[in-house]
């Protein structure tokens, strides 16, 4: 008899069932007497949809999955990609016990709720952090250097030559960039960048300045950045507080040289303000991986500008970044089971609550 009586496991369009059932068969089946792994929402598009409504308005707005009202009751676990774990979910769910989503944002779980249920969250933290730091050094490149441009006028017929920022094309030694969010990502794009001989500003409350430094870069507020920097480069977490952070008046603040970058969340940055600063000229141009609405309207403006790049929402999709998703989170689930040293606990609060910890309890007594 295993301790653990049912998971629930969801893959889905981006990470299939496929991809978690080795990884919950190395991990978890020694654990769990019981697991149903289901895809989620197998259609591409359609789960982009569904996961960028999400990542605005939260995972109340999707319905319960059907193998959730149909094997959820008696199930302890819970793991997935992108399904929602709403409170919902947790309602049908009442021996509920652990809840893993192998991605780095937690927009698809409701963690107020889970904590107030005595829910243990896990993600994983820095998944992509390798791939989006990659893809935003790459950005700040092909945008500065007019490499998309140039790439799409020859495929047009056209030899290009002059680009809108042909007097002032940089080359990164003695640029300073700016990083706003340090992060597991914002940290691995200072290094990155350290070979690049460049000077480094960092806005980021909650990091430690120690940590800052420590990386040779020096700690600047929101007005230094924006007003200092040749690059500005945006790995925050959207929050109420930090929505739309680079606005007008941010913008505004900006080189007429300088390039914003994007591969966060398109939250933090006001659409309309930079499309209008795009439009006049008043920065050299901008780098966008995310965007309000996903994919682009047709009538967008922001297509028509000769000043940007844009790219469909790929910085962190990289073999590396999936396939080994679902293996890191369970394996951290088990180093927890195991009473090892863990990584990805989202509200370790939740370990002094009276049902979990009884729970727990009996999972250690089975275990011996």
């Amino acid at each position: 008899m295993k301790p653990i009586k049912k998971a629930l496991v969801f893959g889905d369009a981006m990470i299939p069932k496929t991809l978690f059932k080795p990884a919950y068969d190395e991990f978890m089946a020694p654990w769990v007497e019981e697991a149903v792994i289901e895809n989620w929402e197998e259609d591409w598009p359609t789960l982009q949809n569904r996961r960028l409504e999400v990542e605005k308005r939260g995972p109340e707005i999707e319905s319960i999955p059907e193998p959730v009202t149909a094997s959820g009751k008696d199930a302890e676990i819970i793991m997935g990609l992108f399904v929602p774990i709403s409170k919902k979910v947790m309602d049908v769910m009442p021996s509920l016990r652990i809840a893993g989503v192998c991605r780095a944002g937690l927009e698809n779980v409701n963690v107020e709720e889970a904590t107030k249920k005595g829910i243990l969250v896990f993600n994983v933290q820095g998944r992509n952090a390798e791939a989006v730091s990659d893809f935003a050094v790459g950005m700040m490149i092909a945008e500065s250097r007019n490499i998309a441009r140039a790439h799409h006028a020859i495929k047009t017929g056209t030899w290009r030559k002059t680009f809108p920022n042909s007097e002032f094309v940089p080359q990164l030694k003695g640029k300073t960039i700016g990083i706003i969010g340090f992060g597991f990502i914002g940290r691995l794009v200072a290094r990155k960048l350290s070979g690049f001989n460049v000077n480094i500003l960092v806005h980021d409350p909650y990091a430690d300045p120690a940590a800052i430094k420590k990386l040779g870069c020096t700690p600047a507020d929101r007005e230094k950045l924006f007003s200092e920097s040749d690059f500005i480069t945006i790995h925050a977490r959207l929050t109420d507080e930090n929505k739309g952070m680079a606005g007008e008046k941010e913008i505004g603040m900006m080189k007429k040289t300088a390039y914003l970058i994007n591969t966060g969340r398109a939250g933090l940055v006001n659409e309309p303000a930079l499309i209008k600063a795009l439009k006049e000229n008043r920065i050299a141009g901008a780098a966008l991986d995310v965007f309000p609405t996903e994919p682009i309207p047709e009538t967008s403006e922001i297509t028509t500008l000769d000043n940007v790049t844009l790219t469909t929402h790929i910085a962190g999709t990289t073999t590396e970044a999936l396939t080994k998703s679902p293996g890191l989170l369970m394996e951290d689930i088990e180093h927890f089971l195991k009473g090892e040293e863990y990584r990805f606990m989202v509200n370790p609060e939740v370990l002094k609550d009276k049902g979990f910890a009884e729970w727990f309890n009996k999972v250690k007594t089975q275990i011996k």
